[in-house]
């Protein structure tokens, strides 16, 4: 499978190491977010990895909801915890729950499947950024700090009506922004490509913290430095690929 570059696999428990979760952010799903670098003071294992690890364990459903419930640092051994209603728990040897996953209809095995629904998901992912949240702020007049910016992945839910999509691709159908003091509730939801046909849907709910009122020259900054990063980490791959 694609992913297994990504973990590992400890006595019986998934491991993640900082350059493999950077790895998976830089390369799959286009994320050069700085908090997914290794040796970042803030660093984290991207939700999206998470996600791609519980669908080639236990296979994509027709109906699935994710919900992500803290931050998960490197190295730390994770388990997955299956109950009776068929509620999958990632957690580690404390018990601290990382994920949370609910499923229900038909499922698929089919490798091909899902890799593409993997790749076309965090794809879409890595375009949050500032292909659509810069937008979207700007139309509410809002902004997140510039210093220390707070864009936390809540949840995402998936419906479809078919499984048997070995070539997939999401397309962005509606962008929404609630604010609440000086949080913000972001939803996005997509629909699914195969074929030329919708087959299914896709949506995505994060949350936006310490906002303030938008400012068009500190966000081209935000862009800017964005774009740097992009260009350095692309640089990075291509050498370590050399």
């Amino acid at each position: 499978m694609f992913l297994d570059s990504f973990y590992s696999v400890q006595n019986e428990r998934i491991v993640v190491t900082e350059i493999q979760a950077s790895h998976f952010a830089k390369e799959v799903a286009g994320d050069f977010n700085p908090i997914h670098d290794p040796g970042a003071r803030r660093f984290c294992v991207p939700g999206d990895l998470l996600f791609a690890i519980v669908l080639t364990r236990f296979g994509l459903h027709e109906q699935m909801t994710f919900r992500f419930k803290n931050l998960l640092s490197a190295e730390v051994p994770l388990g997955f915890k299956e109950s009776d209603d068929g509620t999958v728990q990632v957690c580690d040897d404390a018990g601290k729950i990382y994920l949370e996953v609910s499923r229900a209809g038909a499922v698929t095995r089919d490798e091909q499947v899902i890799e593409a629904f993997i790749r076309c998901y965090v794809a879409a992912s890595g375009k949050n950024f500032p292909h659509t949240l810069q937008p979207l702020m700007e139309s509410h007049g809002v902004m997140f700090n510039p210093d220390r910016p707070m864009v936390m992945y809540e949840s995402m839910s998936l419906a479809l009506s078919h499984l048997d999509n070995s070539e997939a691709d999401l397309e962005l159908n509606k962008a929404s922004l609630d604010i609440a003091g000086k949080r913000g509730n972001v939803t996005l939801d997509y629909h699914l490509m195969s074929a030329g046909k919708v087959v299914g849907e896709v949506s995505k709910k994060l949350l936006l913290g310490s906002l303030r009122e938008y400012c068009p020259d500190t966000m081209a900054g935000i862009v800017e430095e964005f774009y740097r990063l992009k260009a350095r980490g692309t640089r990075l791959g291509m050498d370590d690929a050399g």
